[in-house]
């Protein structure tokens, strides 16, 4: 079945006939060359450190054929830029789900993050330079970028509490401090980091005390100390690193973004649809988790005490429950994707929350049965399932903790609608009084 077809009813009325027909081509591309190429991935990457010294060659390959299929930058919003490929986020978000099934196939069509989300920031607030110098070949996946905001030694969870510092010498600012979990440096052709850091330190309001700078990533004063890994995975050739500055200097007319103090308002503008595409690709590796358990408890070589594993109830209903939740979860993304569409990131900031808390957990919990159904095999490297749950894992706290989504979603929820709940009920209350007292009826002690 093409994949168009199977676009939920609800999102179908927003989908063009040209994303239908790239959604088709996205689908193909993934499942005949970017999945079994995953396996050649890892293969040409190696062990040992000879793993960051450069990048598969079936990368570039892979990106010569989507540029050919028209498969590229999809995801660059047609709303509110003129780069890219013209889609909208809900139409974007449909063909981000067969990228999550793929290790290769984000980075193969040039919409891999962190690359998207700074592709965002500059062309939404970069200057003509500054997109001339980094967003034209970000777009055309000559380089890759890396964004840096959190911090080792501070609750970055609160980006208030953000410490590298930023001091303006001349037409130059010096920085000092550090960063981590800098996703992409370890990357050689990785040529700018998005830096955020604190420029204003005694500006009274706490979200214009930080500005966002552009940052060659081989600027004197840089140090990569290591690479972290995730849950034992080093994602070379990516990776995550930990980083410091010491008079890191950089001209203030080529580096700063949008303006002092502007920094709260760029990484909002930046994490809201980030988030979006981290739950989109998300649902797929769901998706694909479910595929290893059927796959797996319909192998005939598997069976428990004289019995396939088809024939136990229990995982029969692993699958029937992964079904509903990931069914559910997509509805959940795609309604956030069309709020976007329809107004802004800052608009849907309650649809985009419910797409990051709920899609992680999800995904988490569909990996985790099919890993169960696999037993030893699906806990080591001989499926994709423990290295799709580590990385998801972590997006529970990328981009902000599920907590603090929880926290913020549940003032709005409170503060939005406490004043017309109460009136509400209190009027049903005494209505309900009224019409007793109409009709004769005595009220029963049980009834509020």
């Amino acid at each position: 079945m093409p994949a168009s077809d199977a676009i939920p009813p609800i999102a179908l009325p927003f989908v063009s006939e040209k994303a239908k027909k790239t959604l088709d081509l996205v689908e193909k591309f993934v499942a005949q060359e970017c999945i079994p190429s995953d396996t050649v991935f890892h293969a040409q990457l190696g062990e040992g450190e000879q793993r960051w010294k450069g990048h598969p060659s079936i990368i570039d390959d892979l990106k010569e054929r989507a540029k050919k299929l028209g498969l590229w930058n999809m995801f660059v919003p047609r709303n509110h830029f003129k780069e890219g490929a013209g889609f909208s986020n809900l139409e974007y978000g449909l063909m981000a789900e067969y990228l999550g099934k793929s290790r290769v196939a984000s980075e193969a069509t040039n919409c891999s993050a962190p690359d998207t989300g700074n592709m965002e920031v500059l062309a939404k607030y970069g200057s003509s330079a500054q997109k001339q110098k980094w967003l034209t070949p970000l777009l055309n996946g000559e380089i890759r970028s890396a964004f840096l905001m959190t911090e080792p030694d501070v609750a970055s969870s609160d980006a208030t509490n953000i410490q590298l510092t930023m001091r303006r010498d001349g037409d130059e600012w010096v920085m000092n401090g550090s960063k981590w979990w800098s996703s992409g440096v370890g990357d050689h052709r990785c040529k700018v980091y998005i830096v955020m850091g604190k420029s204003s330190p005694h500006e009274k309001n706490p979200y214009r005390q930080q500005s966002v700078v552009l940052v060659p990533a081989d600027a004197k004063g840089i140090t990569i100390h290591r690479m972290l890994q995730v849950y034992g995975y080093d994602d070379a050739p990516h990776g995550h690193g930990h980083i410091s500055f010491k008079d890191v200097r950089v001209k203030d007319s080529d580096a700063m973004v949008l303006g002092e103090g502007r920094g709260f308002e760029i990484i909002q503008g930046r994490l809201g649809p980030g988030r979006i595409h981290h739950a989109m690709r998300t649902i797929g590796a769901a998706e694909l988790a479910l595929e290893w358990l059927i796959a797996r408890i319909n192998d005939e070589r598997k069976k428990t005490f004289g019995q396939a594993l088809s024939s136990h109830g229990v995982l029969l209903e692993w699958i029937a429950r992964s079904r509903l939740e990931i069914d559910a979860a997509r509805l959940v993304v795609l309604n956030a994707a069309i709020k976007i569409d329809g107004a802004n990131a800052k608009a849907a900031l309650k649809e985009i929350a419910e797409a990051k808390v709920l899609v992680p957990s999800m995904a988490l919990a569909v990996i985790d049965r099919a890993v169960q159904a696999y037993g030893g095999m699906g806990v080591c490297q001989d499926t994709p399932l423990a290295n799709m749950w580590a990385q998801i894992r972590t997006l529970r706290i990328a981009d902000g903790p599920d907590e603090v989504h929880l926290q913020q979603m549940a003032k709005r929820e409170n503060n939005d609608r406490r004043d017309e709940v109460i009136k509400r009920l209190e009027w049903q209350r005494a209505e309900a009084d009224r019409i007793l007292e109409r009709m004769g009826v005595k009220k029963l002690k049980s009834h509020l």
